[in-house]
């Protein structure tokens, strides 16, 4: 034997709850070495003792052959002194220290899982919460760090004698897996009625619930992070029914169905979607459909999108397979309120939505929507970010205090930072409603809690009114007011890990400017010193102010006032006038003339509200972003490389004037087809980028905010810009909605400290 050595090795990355401690075990015995592995608060930490040559064999092997979705970050090793360990073992967790470990998120059920699944043969044949040391649940029932079956929801649930002697198989996929449970030890599924009366347990229920979706019902399930609304997607009766209960008009359902074949028959579906869809994040997916007539047109009225979900838990497999054809998922909730996840809030919220609930004994412990993906220039973009990317950190090269960031009002996101890892919240919500905001002072504590943060600095937007600024201002730490559109920029440089300068385009609906007035048509050029608005859209009056975002008739009035004045309202040949009544006109001239509840913005998005309803698509929101989605829509059946003229005009900042192309919108109307009038105004808007681009002399651009979830709007703008030689950035793993906001503030501290 050669020359025995001691190693401290110490981990950081993605290494828990991914089978690495039984990794480890393996590759020490197969190396002969002595000592133990252990889960840390920080990681993993692991004591190797034995023969010097054969330990490089060990690590070459620790970081190259890895388990799935386990990644290395940092690998720490010290000699220390023999020890003279008597064997390799796996040691319980060490829980002093930081809380600093990578947390996974849930993973969805892997091929070996699923093979039981539909094994008769298998004692997991069926069994809904089947799972092992690659897949299942992860975040959604870890209560606190390291991650152990003790700490987490599974512990309630001892394991039997035949699930302990695979936890202690060490050629088995299950040994050492936290979560390891079976129909004879772990939980169990029960469906209830209205009333919470128990009508059958474990398969029965299961196979009663599926009856019931055939004969049109509304089964209400308790899936990986929250309860979710069920129905045959073909039912048109049974759809339209949940859209009334659910209060959802028009906006569109998910669908969820068994496998890739099935997605095939409904979407066009490319490479890069298709990898979205089947990766083990299992996000709601949206695809070009196809024109077909397999579900009710209710599912999602006059969309040429889908939103489609592969199964995400054993349970949706079931679900899936046995049903057979697609199903409309979507939230347990009310519109605009918060994921039901225990029984009584389903039970209490959701019985006028609901006829059953199939539900089960497993607590989860902090709620997580199903995360949305779209693929934009063939890459995949986070729209929300929860279910299977929720906790998983930015990290960037440098350290930072202990912050926290507590995001805008809109699709809120919290966020902390912890040394050089950022970590977002998973989605929390509109902020409006009360059992929202509770689930936000929820997500804040829990967020702080379960890395031990201890923030000197709490970090907002600029709206006094928002309720994460009010939330925000209560604190007894420092505080901190970051501007919106600056913040959907740090947000896009901090998942690249890019530093000052750069030039930021951050067109959005809203957010407070440091004017006082609304933006969100923003270019910044960013230095080391900071933000300078660069340039911006000229400002029109939002008429009614706040009712200008769910009008977007409001918002072509307002536009068409900048140009014509009181004269607009004696043209009758302006059809937009005919979308209100002649009370309300005569109010809104008033509004208009003596500046009564009209502040300006310079935002893009109501640009798109208004073009929108110029052209008669849409005139009131039936839901968020409807008229400007219907306009993107217009524009994707149409290939022209035609525009609109526009105008800079020079002073502190560049202005963009939009009203030439207006005008020209207003006499195209009669010409040409709604379908090329949205094509050019969407290829006008790449051509302004790229004009304002040319004259600031950076070559790094960013591309944040709600508007570059438009595919055809970033796509042509990318393409102009990376073909005139600039390097252009857009989000992938973080949203460019408000969802990102809380990461964008929290990244404030690496340009301005």
């Amino acid at each position: 034997m050669g020359i025995k050595k001691h190693l401290s090795i110490k981990i950081k990355g993605f290494v828990q709850g991914l089978g690495f401690r039984p990794f480890v075990y393996r590759l020490a015995k197969q190396y002969q070495q002595s000592g133990w592995v252990a889960n840390s608060s920080q990681g993993l930490a692991i004591s190797l003792e034995g023969d010097e040559e054969k330990q490089q064999g060990f690590l070459i092997d620790l970081q190259n052959k890895l388990p799935p979705y386990a990644e290395i970050q940092s690998l720490l090793i010290t000699s220390k002194t023999i020890q003279n360990f008597e064997k390799f073992s796996i040691k319980s967790s060490v829980t002093e220290g930081n809380k600093s470990a990578f947390v996974l998120p849930d993973i969805s059920p892997c091929k070996e899982c699923l093979t039981d699944l539909f094994n008769p043969d298998s004692r997991f044949y069926r069994y809904p919460f089947t799972s092992c040391c690659y897949c299942g649940p992860r975040y959604s029932i870890l209560k606190q760090q390291p991650y152990d079956r003790i700490r987490t929801s599974m512990a309630p649930f001892l394991a039997c004698d035949t699930c302990l002697a695979e936890y202690s198989t060490i050629d088995d996929r299950r040994f050492h897996s936290q979560t390891i449970a079976c129909p004879a030890c772990g939980p169990q599924l029960r469906l209830l009625d209205q009333d919470g009366n128990s009508i059958k347990q474990g398969n029965q229920a299961l196979t009663r619930a599926i009856d019931y979706l055939k004969q049109g019902k509304v089964v209400a399930i308790k899936g990986v992070g929250g309860f979710q609304l069920l129905v045959d997607a073909s039912h048109s009766e049974a759809v339209n029914n949940l859209r009334t209960t659910k209060q959802r008009a028009e906006k569109p359902f998910a669908l969820m169905v068994k496998n890739l074949a099935s997605a095939k028959q409904l979407c066009q579906i490319t490479e890069v979607e298709e990898q979205t869809l089947t990766s083990h994040t299992r996000p709601i997916v949206l695809l070009k459909r196809l024109n077909n007539q397999l579900i009710a047109e209710a599912v999602a009225p006059n969309n040429t999108l889908l939103g489609i979900m592969l199964p995400a838990s054993p349970l949706h497999h079931l679900l899936a397979y046995d049903f057979k054809t697609p199903l409309v998922l979507t939230s347990g909730n009310s519109q605009g309120e918060t994921l039901c996840v225990t029984e009584q809030q389903a039970l209490d919220r959701l019985s006028d939505m609901a006829d059953f609930f199939l539900t089960d004994n497993r607590e989860i412990v902090r709620p997580l929507d199903d995360s949305i993906s779209r693929v934009i220039n063939n890459k995949a973009m986070l729209l929300r970010r929860a279910r299977g990317f929720t906790p998983m950190p930015i990290t960037i090269d440098q350290t930072l205090p202990d912050q926290l960031a507590v995001g805008g009002q809109m699709k809120n996101t919290l966020a902390v930072s912890q040394g050089n890892q950022l970590i977002l919240s998973q989605h929390i919500g509109e902020l409006d409603a009360l059992n929202s905001q509770h689930q936000f002072q929820k997500t804040l504590k829990d967020l702080q809690h379960f890395y031990s943060i201890s923030a000197e600095t709490v970090i907002h937007d600029l709206h006094p009114d928002y309720h994460s600024t009010i939330i925000a201002n209560q604190l007894t730490i420092n505080k901190k007011a970051i501007q919106h559109h600056q913040a959907h920029i740090l947000s896009c440089m901090a998942e690249h890990q890019l530093k000052a300068p750069v030039l930021g385009f951050a067109w959005d609906g809203t957010g407070l400017g440091l004017d006082n007035t609304i933006w969100g048509g923003e270019c910044f050029a960013v230095n080391d010193s900071g933000f300078y608005r660069y340039a911006h859209f000229k400002t029109f009056a939002l008429v009614g102010g706040d009712k200008a975002a769910s009008e977007p008739r409001r918002s072509a009035l307002g536009m068409l006032y900048a140009i014509y004045a009181d004269d607009l309202f004696n043209d009758q040949s302006i059809n937009v006038l005919s979308a209100f009544s002649a009370q309300e006109l005569k109010l809104l001239a008033q509004s208009l003339n003596k500046k009564l509840n009209t502040p300006y913005t310079s935002s893009v998005g109501r640009l798109f509200d208004g073009v929108s309803s110029l052209l008669g698509l849409c005139h009131v929101n039936g839901f968020e972003g409807q008229a400007a989605m219907l306009l993107e829509q217009a524009a994707s059946v149409v290939n022209t490389e035609d525009s609109y003229p526009f105008k800079v005009l020079e002073g502190q900042s560049l202005i963009i004037d939009w009203q030439s192309m207006l005008i020209e919108i207003l006499a195209d109307l009669s010409q040409l087809s709604k379908n090329t009038i949205a094509a050019k105004f969407h290829n006008t808007l790449a051509n302004i980028m790229l004009d304002i681009a040319k004259r600031s002399q950076q070559q790094t651009i960013v591309l944040s905010g709600g508007c570059f979830q438009n595919a055809y709007l970033t796509e042509r703008c990318v393409k102009k810009l990376e073909t005139a030689g600039f390097t252009v950035y857009t989000h992938e793993k973080i949203p460019p909605n408000d969802g990102g906001l809380a990461l964008g503030q929290l990244y404030s501290a690496v340009l301005t400290g």
